[in-house]
């Protein structure tokens, strides 16, 4: 996997060992950040559900002030950091937090104040997508100008929820990026 734009751009980053996941499509993630690409710069991001850390580690290699990564599993902390400390990304710029997605939010907010983007790409299991951006609200961890990047299967309906206003979706393959602001 490589980033794909931005001070970092065409570097390789690698994936957790051992660990069973879905890497998001380099053309998919490309998509995603041409999209969002004016909220980018001086940003604080949120990547729940981080994996190798490709969506905060995008954003910062964009411009991005602060990214917080958040993964419960030790493989996928372990290829963050390896990831952060090969490109060279400064401790001020980032912090990894092992914890359930979930449950992380309720004191994420107080910890790294608002975020302007968060990237949620949760596993493919029914009702984690919907639950997260239910929390996500609950939780009030968004700046006032926020954007939520969802990246859901096809079949995993996430019809509108009060407090979120849909303004984008594109359908990849099996893959549906969903874009929200509160």
């Amino acid at each position: 996997m490589r980033i794909i734009g931005g001070e970092y751009k065409s570097r390789i980053i690698g994936m957790p060992m051992g660990v069973d996941m879905r890497p998001t499509q380099d053309k998919v993630r490309e998509a995603v950040f041409n999209i969002i690409s004016g909220r980018i710069e001086g940003a604080n991001v949120l990547d729940l559900y981080a994996g190798s850390g490709a969506y905060g580690i995008e954003a910062l290699s964009r411009g991005a002030e602060f990214a917080v990564f958040v993964d419960n599993n030790p493989k996928c902390v372990k290829a963050i950091r390896d990831n952060i400390e090969n490109l060279g990304i400064g401790g001020q710029a980032w912090a990894i937090v092992r914890a359930d997605a979930v449950k992380a939010l309720k004191s994420l907010g107080a910890s790294y104040g608002r975020f302007d983007l968060v990237f949620l790409d949760p596993p493919y299991h029914e009702g984690m997508a919907r639950n997260s951006l239910r929390n996500i609200l609950e939780y009030d961890i968004l700046a006032p100008n926020n954007c939520i990047i969802l990246e859901h299967y096809k079949k995993d309906s996430i019809d509108a929820m009060e407090g979120l206003l849909r303004v984008d979706e594109r359908r990849y393959g099996d893959t549906v990026i969903s874009i929200f602001k509160r």
